[in-house]
């Protein structure tokens, strides 16, 4: 099986924490070069010291927000190479019912996520073409199997996504260009803690008690390590998955029920 990057370049958004952290990290195992994105310089430089140089790679980080624009494309385009890879990882819209939801926050959530993604894609598209390989990997949420409770603007965003991508798939997949979403379940990042205070606070349990009933849904009975999501990424990054495009994979550990 072929796992091997070396020689490849990867852009990953989310890269300071979490899940685009860990996949910055297996990716860069696997010998590709590695451009780490996020907001903040400081931990985006204490994840570059993280990533494997043994194949001789170069890792460099930009320090951007997703949601400017202008600034995203300019730090983006400030690459003196073409990207192979393109990971888009953002921090998820706050929760709530959608009962509730401002209308101004589906316009922010869909810029920060849609928007800037396509962005991005139209963005590495060519280099992506002249290579005649591509990746375009999506980090988004089991919600386009199932909707979750109290995420109504993220539920509502990340449908948008999925569909988006499966666009992408069937219009870039004649140029040796893959586009697929990864859907995590409960993996221990910021996001579930912050989910899971939130639950505690309007039930009224502890958190403990919230993140229990939280695995008990889940046939696992454990949430994910991040590098568990990190590992399925990179297979779909890797010239061995060149012919799965267009897929929904969940990272649940069995909790959708959907198929």
């Amino acid at each position: 099986m072929n796992l091997s990057l070396i020689g490849k370049n990867a852009l990953v958004g989310g890269s300071s924490a979490g899940i685009g952290r860990a996949v910055a990290i297996e990716l860069a195992a696997l010998g590709a070069n590695v451009t780490v994105l996020a907001r903040t310089e400081k931990t985006l430089q204490e994840t570059l010291v993280l990533l494997d140089i043994t194949l001789g790679q170069r890792h460099n980080y930009l320090a951007v927000d997703y949601t400017r624009h202008d600034d995203l494309l300019s730090a983006v385009r400030s690459l003196n190479h073409p990207v192979h890879i393109l990971v888009n990882n953002s921090g998820g819209p706050p929760g709530g019912p959608i009962t509730e939801a401002d209308p101004a926050a589906f316009l922010a959530a869909f810029q920060q996520h849609l928007v800037a993604n396509q962005l991005l894609a139209l963005e590495v598209f060519s280099g992506m073409k002249d290579a005649g390989f591509g990746r375009i990997i999506n980090v988004i949420s089991t919600s386009v199997k199932e909707p979750l409770d109290n995420l109504g603007v993220s539920n509502t965003t990340r449908w948008a996504v999925a569909g988006w991508a499966k666009t992408w798939a069937n219009e870039a997949g004649k140029f040796g260009i893959t586009v697929n979403n990864v859907l995590p379940g409960y993996t221990l990042t910021g996001r579930l803690d912050e989910i899971v205070e939130k639950r505690a606070a309007a039930s009224g349990q502890t958190p403990e008690a919230v993140a229990e009933m939280f695995k008990s849904h889940v046939p696992a009975r454990r949430f994910a390590e991040p590098a568990e999501v990190a590992a399925a990424i990179a297979f779909l990054a890797s010239p061995a998955a060149a012919y799965i495009n267009g897929v929904n994979l969940p990272v649940d550990g069995g909790r959708t029920k959907g198929l």
